[in-house]
């Protein structure tokens, strides 16, 4: 008889992750992500956080019309173990809209995490899944600092283009250059 030392990890797939949705085992209002084949439960969102979520979705909604769907709090899959939940999210235009399959790498044109206590999580777990995935830019929104953290241009398990942006300005996304928005009356 063999024994492993220690116990051991059960990683599991975004197959798997669904199967436990259809079979019950996990809520459907449950607050979880599937990262990097573990499932993550995630803090309640309060009301400062959906707020914050709501403004972005009007702000977007209206810069995007016709050159990007915007999902909010919806799922993204990369890879095989992950699928998180991205407080917002610009995908592609398709005209199906993510119905027949799901949000993958290719799809993504912007990630935003707004975070009230998750900042940590967001920048040391999500950013650098993220990045490995090749999502071109994503936003790191912390509430409590007041800021915006932009991140592009991923290399690896990292952004390489790094900053926090005047929120006064107009901020272009990079894969909608077209599109810019303002988020001046953000944290307001």
């Amino acid at each position: 008889m063999s024994h492993t030392a220690g116990p051991q990890r059960h990683r599991y797939t975004v197959a798997d992750y669904h199967r436990m949705g259809e079979a019950g085992i996990l809520a459907p209002d449950a607050r979880v992500e599937l990262i990097d084949g573990e499932i993550v439960d995630m803090p309640p969102i309060g009301f400062r956080h959906s707020g914050t979520v709501d403004k972005l979705n009007h702000i977007f909604v209206a810069a995007c019309a016709g050159r990007a769907i915007v999902r909010v709090q919806g799922s993204i899959q990369l890879g095989d173990y992950s699928e998180p939940q991205p407080d917002v999210a610009l995908l592609r235009a398709r005209d199906d809209f993510f119905t027949t399959s799901p949000a993958t790498p290719g799809d993504v044109l912007l990630v935003i995490e707004v975070a009230t206590t998750s900042q940590r999580y967001d920048r040391t777990m999500k950013l650098p899944l993220y990045a490995h995935h090749g999502v071109p830019e994503v936003w790191l929104i912390d509430l409590e600092a007041g800021r915006l953290t932009r991140c592009r241009q991923p290399q690896g398990s990292r952004y390489t283009a790094v900053d926090e942006p005047a929120l006064g300005a107009p901020l272009v996304i990079a894969a909608l250059p077209e599109v810019s928005v303002s988020l001046a009356g953000l944290f307001g």
